[in-house]
This record gives C-alpha cells, structure tokens and sequence, in this order.
C-alpha cells in the first residue's frame, strides 16, 4: 500500500491552480500565434488573446477574471491510501484563490461562500497504487453553453453531429470562441457530462486513440469552423481549436451526448504520484 502525504498534496495542488488561473493552456495560445485567417479582425482579435496572455505570464496576473469554479478528476488507485485527500483539495482551493474572484454560491440563495469552495471533485477507482488528480477552471460564460441530448440509439452518429453542431451554433459566440469543445458519448446522463469535461483535458491536436472516434473529431472541427463564428465571434474561419471527444459504453436503448464549449481561457493541469 502506497501511503501519501494530504499535506504535500495539498501544498502541491495549491500551485498547480495558482499557476493555471495565470497561464491557461500554451497550446491554445501557440495555436492562436498561428491562427490562418483572412479576416483582419479575427487575426486582430487572435492577437490580442496572445497579448493578454504573454502580459497575464509575465505579470503574474490572472488570464481571465473570470476565475471559475474548481473542478478536479481524481484516478485513485486501489493501492493508494491517503488520509484527508478531500480536505486538502478544499484547503488547496481557499489557499489558491485567495487573492482570485470568489465565484460560488447556494443555488436557492446565492450566498456566497467567500473561499470557492466546496470544489466539485469527480473520483474514478482505478487499480494499481498511483494517484492523479488533474485540476480544471469553469468559467460560468462558457459553461452555461453546455448542453446535453438524450438520442435514441437510431440517430446514429448524423444525431452525435447534429447535436453538437447545434450547442456550437446556439452558443459558441457567447462562449469566447475560439473554442475547444468537449464531447461525451455513451454511459448515462452524468456519465457524458462528466467525459465532455474530461475530453478538455487532453491536449490540443492530440486525436482520440480510437480511429473511428478520432474521424467523428476531424469531421466536427470542420463543421464547426464552417460555422463562420469565428475568435471573438468577429467572424472567420477558426470558431473552434479542437474538439475533443470521450466516448463510454451505454445501455442500448439510450445515447447520451453532452457537450461542453469551453472558452480560450483553458486552464487545467495534472499532479501525478
């Protein structure tokens, strides 16, 4: 059995979300370096993305206002004891957003609880005696796009591209496009809203390891892009960066899709032990 350290975690994981409020995802802003476009306001506006996020680095300042709600995906090992890991994720979250816009509260209410917390934690019991817990910032503007379709199994893969063409049209220019969208196929209800967040996490450009699924990714960025929303919904050609798709198993008289339209500000990382 692998004993770990709450402590150590916590201090770990008060870093990681200290550092990824400031620097989102360089993939996402190295791709807009590169953005191919013949729109001058859309190069203008890719530009400026860039700009605030080389000024948010180098001045140690948050990349969005927006600070977002503190998501993690923990995979916990079987073999893995941890006393106090839920506590420290918590204490992890007051410590880091601190000095950070504190943006939750009772639903029914609306009182805050002035520490962000309490983090909304997804656990997944996997063997072997390794921890990762992977950190994700959800922004309200681009949440609040999310969508989720219950298909029968005869829509097939047209009701998969339908559905997500019809979250990116109805809210991609509300969602601070460019966008990297999330997309969870299979399982139940929370199952795929829960992949469409996962999807996030995984690299841009990088294709599902499935070839079939990998395909569906290729054949939703192009109809997305067509779209002509385009970054800051200016209008051009690069409404999304990419789409990430997770897919599970399901029951055979459903198909669950969710997806997720997440924002340029992409703000994740993963500690691993």
């Amino acid at each position: 059995m692998k004993i770990l350290d709450a402590n150590r975690i916590k201090a770990d994981v008060a870093k990681l979300i200290a550092d990824c409020l400031i620097t989102p995802d360089r993939a996402v802003t190295d791709a807009l370096r590169r953005i191919d476009t013949d729109s001058e306001l859309e190069s203008v506006a890719a530009k400026l993305i860039v700009e605030n996020n080389d000024i948010a680095e180098r001045e140690r300042a948050y990349c969005c206002q927006d600070t977002g709600q503190a998501l993690f995906f923990v995979r916990l090992g079987d073999g893995v004891s941890c006393v106090g890991l839920h506590d420290s994720l918590n204490a992890a979250v007051r410590e880091a957003y601190s000095t950070a816009r504190k943006s939750v509260a009772d639903p029914l209410t609306r009182l805050n609880t002035h520490d962000n917390t309490p983090a909304i934690i997804e656990t997944e019991l996997v063997s072997g005696d390794a921890l990762e817990i992977s950190y994700l910032a959800k922004g309200a503007g681009s949440e609040n796009m999310s969508k989720l379709y219950m298909l029968t199994p005869a829509d097939g893969v047209d009701g998969m591209i339908r559905s997500v063409l019809d979250a990116a049209e109805r809210g991609g220019r509300n969602a601070c496009p460019p966008l990297v969208v999330g997309v969870g196929i299979g399982g139940v209800t929370e199952t795929a809203c829960t992949l469409s967040k996962r999807a996030l996490l995984r690299p841009i450009g990088t294709p599902n390891a499935r070839a079939d699924v990998a395909a569906l990714e290729k054949t939703l960025l192009d109809k997305i892009n067509a779209l002509g929303i385009g970054v800051a919904a200016l209008g051009g050609r690069v409404t999304a960066l990419a789409v990430n798709i997770e897919v599970a198993p399901t029951h055979i008289g459903m198909l669950p899709v969710a997806v997720n339209l997440q924002c340029h500000s992409l703000r994740h990382g993963t500690v691993k032990y």
